[in-house]
């Protein structure tokens, strides 16, 4: 006996499937201008080997003031594939919500709620 998918999982996969793909090629154009050069780099391709031993600076969301130049970019297009399966929660959501699931709605939403706020950088925990 085989299980059939019900609603709520079509829909996810169809919202995840949908939003990677769009994700991924937003990804390869955004690398492909950065490598083809059509998007200044903010670190010139000469001196990258010499800052790979080097850590990492910084943090937060400054980065998206600098959208214009290749890395962050590909940084967006990370951050955005991120984002998918968030996505297609609030999707599902608003599916249950629809449906008088008003219960697996209110956790959705919770569910979704809690992972924006852990990413948005408002805490942090174990950072020295």
């Amino acid at each position: 006996m085989s299980a059939r998918p019900v609603l709520e999982q079509l829909l996810f996969a169809r919202w995840v499937d949908l939003g990677t793909r769009a994700g991924l090629a937003f990804l390869v154009a955004a690398f492909l201008a950065y490598a083809t050069g059509l998007l200044e780099p903010l670190v010139p391709f000469a001196r990258l080997p010499e800052l790979w031993s080097r850590p990492a600076a910084g943090g937060g969301w400054g980065w998206l003031a600098q959208l214009g130049h290749g890395e962050p970019l590909c940084l967006a297009a990370i951050a955005l594939l991120a984002l998918v399966p968030l996505a297609a929660m609030l999707r599902i959501a608003i599916e249950w919500w629809r449906g008088g699931a008003r219960l697996h709605a209110a956790l959705a939403l919770a569910q979704v709620a809690v992972l924006l706020f852990a990413a948005s950088g408002l805490v942090a925990g174990g950072h020295g």
